[in-house]
């Protein structure tokens, strides 16, 4: 089967979401432009990496070329939920972001999980072959506000238990610090 890229310049949403209760969570990025929906699945760690990196980038950009996103935060946008129902069209393996200063825009890229390995070679390439791929199109201004609502996904889990940093489940967890005794969720 010939390698699909489904490429959104400017689209309506972009996002980061989960589905599930904080613990069980399973985390997507979601694009949306008109009718066309298009989810994938990816790791927490995927999500915060991701939004570490736009921030990098859209620092860099300000340094290397003057680029600035708005001043203001664009107004925060009316719907911040996925579009349901969610079906995932890959799980995300590789990411990449690029700036294209001819057109003052950011690009993200996601990767299908591949059993080969991905060369960045491959990264915001037309080839024939490798992983399906999604990229996005997006302003720094847009960038910055998917950053800033991915870090808010992101940290909207189950709070760090104060002894460990461990996650604490709604009925406590198994606490290394207190040598494997259950410590309750309220203390």
């Amino acid at each position: 089967m010939p390698r699909q890229v489904h490429v959104f310049r400017s689209p309506e949403r972009f996002l980061a979401g989960t589905i599930g209760q904080p613990g069980e969570r399973e985390f997507f990025l979601q694009v949306v432009d008109g009718r066309r929906v298009l989810s994938v699945a990816c790791e927490k760690q995927q999500v915060a990496v991701l939004a570490d990196r736009l921030g990098s980038l859209i620092t860099e950009v300000a340094r290397r070329f003057g680029a600035q996103a708005e001043a203001e935060p664009a107004p925060e946008r009316d719907n911040l939920t996925l579009a349901t129902p969610v079906d995932a069209e890959f799980r995300v393996g590789t990411m990449g972001l690029a700036w294209d200063g001819e057109g003052s825009q950011v690009i993200v890229e996601l990767l299908a999980l591949s059993e080969e390995d991905v060369g960045e070679e491959v990264v915001l390439e037309d080839r024939e072959d490798g992983p399906d791929a999604l990229r996005v199109f997006m302003s720094l201004a847009e960038a910055r506000d998917f950053a800033k609502h991915a870090e808010r996904v992101v940290a909207a889990g189950r709070p760090p238990c104060p002894l460990c940093n461990n996650p604490l489940d709604a009925d406590g967890h198994i606490c290394p610090r207190l040598n494997g005794y259950h410590r309750g969720a309220l203390g």
